[in-house]
């Protein structure tokens, strides 16, 4: 049998082209470390221009997790938790990082991965209705992911209403943006990274799943934030020394507009993806719209598909239908999709 083709994740090959050019024409070179480098100097001033945040700061980590933890640790009192949705990252895939800080994952129900204000709002009108809040965790923070765990989106919208709940109660807003670019592509939403910048105290902008070797931007917005968060990244094994490889990735990215790029061709692919699963009567479990798609299979239909390819059954079903998901990335191909769907 020929080699299957992988949609198991959007980051199961190396890196964009370009990058790997630019890692290995600057390999020789002598910097000074720890983010302090001009290639990170160039990439901090581009993703702010990207923004039109002149007044940010921008600080480049290796994973989502670490970016997620970090944040948490310096945003919150050591009496308050983080609000988030049953299927949010930090709330099942980070192996307790979060808890391991000191705080909680205060959980509130979703549809599709999506938080509304209205749920949120409800939350924290409870928590302050007990008399009895004093004695518990304290809400303090909202973590939103875009694009969610199931692929979903949050329009302009959306995301002005959740901003009004943050203001009303006191909660910090934070977007992990560990898939932005895909959700940038959606034109649709309304969002874009100055709308980020305007509405969120912070927000990252996720690279690992975008064509870089690895890496993550922060964007801190809210000035009580800033300070000394270079510290904190210190603490938490987050001050790469030879940072100037992840400076080097994030000028490349923003460079020309390729970060955009990237998002457009994942998305691209998982359209013509899921046109082929719909015009053979396949359901999915959350819409479609990004470059994760969770498509429902028999049994039968599963080990058909593991023939051809390599993807994540992420669980079962009441039915027995199983939640299998197919990831797109910047190296995906049509002739990859072809095999899957053999005429």
């Amino acid at each position: 049998m020929s080699e299957r083709v992988s949609f198991q994740n959007d980051y199961n090959t190396g890196c964009h082209p370009r990058i790997l050019e630019a890692l290995s024409k600057t390999n020789a070179e002598r910097t000074t470390g720890y983010g302090l480098d001009r290639y990170s100097e160039e990439a901090r001033t581009l993703i702010k221009e990207a923004c039109c945040a002149p007044d940010a700061d921008v600080h480049f980590l290796v994973g989502g997790t670490q970016v997620n933890l970090t944040v948490t640790a310096g945003v919150l009192r050591p009496w308050q938790g983080v609000i988030a949705a049953e299927t949010g990252h930090i709330n099942v895939h980070e192996a307790g990082a979060i808890e391991a800080t000191g705080h909680k994952v205060l959980v509130v129900e979703s549809r599709d991965g999506l938080l509304s204000a209205e749920a949120i709002d409800r939350f924290c009108r409870m928590f302050y209705d007990d008399p009895t809040a004093e004695h518990m965790v304290q809400p303090g923070m909202i973590y939103l992911s875009q694009t969610t765990e199931l692929g979903t989106v949050y329009r302009l919208n959306d995301l002005q209403e959740i901003r009004k709940v943050a203001d009303q109660w006191g909660l910090a807003l934070y977007v992990d943006g560990a898939r932005l670019a895909s959700a940038l592509a959606i034109e649709e939403t309304g969002i874009d990274l100055p709308v980020l910048a305007e509405l969120c105290d912070v927000f990252s902008i996720g690279g690992t799943k975008c064509g870089a070797l690895f890496g993550e931007a922060v964007v801190i917005t809210k000035d009580s934030l800033k300070q000394d968060f270079r510290s904190l990244m210190k603490q938490r094994g987050g001050l790469l020394a030879k940072g100037r490889l992840l400076g080097i990735q994030y000028r490349e990215l923003f460079r020309d507009g390729l970060y955009k790029e990237i998002g457009r061709h994942e998305n691209d692919m998982a359209a013509a993806l899921a046109s082929r699963f719909m015009a053979r009567g396949f359901e999915f479990f959350a819409p479609p719209v990004s470059n994760q798609l969770f498509v429902l299979m028999d049994e039968r239909e599963e080990s058909l598909f593991e023939e051809r390819a390599v993807f994540e059954r992420i669980s079962i079903l009441e039915d027995g239908r199983r939640i299998c998901r197919f990831v797109t990335s910047f190296s995906t191909e049509m002739a990859e999709i072809d095999t899957l769907f053999p005429h």
